[in-house]
């Protein structure tokens, strides 16, 4: 779990797990996807400034996306960065999920949050981690339309006056399961008890990277490796 977290899921630099190659291969895959790809997928002349915010999004993990302040940073127009995150995730650099706004709560209903397919480029400990979740998340997700047919989504919640829940997962629109990370052994969030009392979500998850596991009503404060083997990914 140490090594997936630190070099990443893509396979040549999980299975060399040397730093140097990773920093070297994370070059190499980012100048594919900015001076290759991109250039293949629209008529884009300004390239250097979508390289600028490839380099600006792993700062903007698992906070809320603002568009606007990505817009005033690269001194282009709102239109435009949306644009070029659109093509990002074309070409499998990151990837946005939505808020979940159950009834009865003044949940956010527009504000995306980003993610990035390799991990290992989001420098924040706890920002990593939570993106490690999310893509274990989505591919959950995936799996379940592939094989079942079910129409699943990967979503998050937070209310207006900032309580949040990092994700919640959906089945035909109906929330399965809530998950929220944690790098450490803590007490149960405040977040989730409140979010519990108010919302139909059947059942809570705090992963972590500890070992402690205990259930609080359908709260279940779980290691991260062990909700994997539990749900399957």
């Amino acid at each position: 779990m140490e090594s997936l977290l630190l070099f990443g899921g893509f396979p040549e630099p999980f299975t060399k797990q040397e730093k140097r190659f990773l920093a070297r291969w994370r070059r190499e895959r980012r100048h594919r996807v900015v001076m290759q790809d991109v250039q293949d997928l629209s008529t884009l002349k300004e390239i250097t400034r979508i390289e600028l915010l490839a380099d600006m999004l792993p700062s903007k993990v698992g906070s809320i996306l603002s568009i606007r302040s990505i817009q005033e940073d690269l001194e282009v127009s709102l239109n435009t960065v949306t644009h070029w995150i659109h093509f990002l995730e074309l070409v499998y650099y990151c990837y946005r999920i939505l808020p979940y706004g159950p009834p009865k709560i003044r949940a956010v209903k527009k504000a995306n949050k980003l993610y990035l397919w390799d991990w290992s480029e989001v420098e924040v400990p706890g920002a990593r981690f939570e993106n490690m979740v999310a893509s274990h998340l989505l591919k959950f997700c995936h799996f379940h339309e592939d094989v079942n047919r079910d129409r699943m989504e990967l979503r998050y919640l937070r209310d207006t006056t900032g309580r949040e829940i990092d994700f919640v997962v959906l089945k035909y629109k109906k929330p399965l399961f809530a998950v929220e990370c944690k790098t450490g052994e803590r007490s149960i969030s405040k977040h989730m008890i409140y979010f519990q009392k108010r919302t139909k979500i059947p059942v809570f998850y705090q992963v972590h990277l500890q070992s402690k596991a205990y259930q609080q009503n359908n709260i279940h404060v779980i290691p991260f490796h062990r909700f994997c083997k539990l749900m399957g990914i």
